[in-house]
């Protein structure tokens, strides 16, 4: 069970791809060539160069957010992005500590409804959480880019250098085109054109999920 439960949460959780681009296609690696020694000053992290919304308040992010669309380089989303799932996100706070929020992510797989429970750890800078992985390198940093609190919220994701952008909205019934709009300029600006625009369903959420599909991942899965 607990391989099947890694699977679900890989498929289920995709922010951003987990692959190095540099790997060679076949598992075929050149020889490296002798190389200079070069002292680089060190890139800046592309999470910090996501727009950040102004005094974030994090009480007012708490709740139910449905996805409605995606922007990514994921393999996966390019090859299968078409059967992507309804997915909805509900964020709390932690009763035990004022420096986490407590989340569940509803979705389906294989005709079946699960959730992935897990643990986001707010930062001193405001809009930054991080959702901690098994070393440090593999911690996701997010960044909620832009929100209203009641209608729509634009959060940032970054996994080993590739990060995502996603759009939720507080209702599936009352969809903004000028919000639409705003995320598709926004994806643009990180240079995420139509063809890695993923928008998902809007109808047939999951809603209660028995205790055999529910994958704890706290600390990590």
């Amino acid at each position: 069970m607990a391989g099947v439960w890694r699977c679900v949460a890989a498929a289920v959780l995709m922010c951003v791809c987990l692959w190095d681009s540099t790997e060679a296609v076949g598992g075929a690696v050149s020889r490296p060539r002798p190389q200079r020694t070069r002292h680089k000053k060190p890139k800046a992290d592309l999470i910090d160069l996501a727009p950040v919304a102004q005094s974030v308040d994090i009480q007012q992010m708490t709740g139910r957010w449905y996805l409605l669309n995606m922007a990514s380089k994921c393999s996966h989303l390019i090859n299968h992005g078409t059967k992507v799932q309804p997915t909805v996100l509900t964020l709390t706070r932690s009763p035990d500590s004022d420096q986490t929020m407590s989340v569940s992510t509803k979705t389906r797989d294989n005709h079946q409804c699960w959730e992935i429970q897990q643990v986001y750890h707010l930062s001193a800078a405001p809009g930054k959480l991080t959702l901690k992985g098994p070393r440090s390198e593999l911690d996701t940093k997010i960044v909620i880019g832009e929100t209203d609190y009641s209608s729509y919220a634009i959060m940032y994701f970054q996994k080993r250098g590739q990060i995502s952008i996603k759009l939720y909205s507080r209702s599936v019934d009352d969809l903004s085109e000028p919000m639409l709009s705003k995320f598709e300029q926004l994806a643009e600006n990180q240079t995420f054109g139509l063809a890695y625009l993923f928008p998902f369903p809007t109808y047939s959420h999951c809603g209660d999920v028995d205790r055999d599909h529910v994958i704890n991942c706290d600390p990590e899965c």
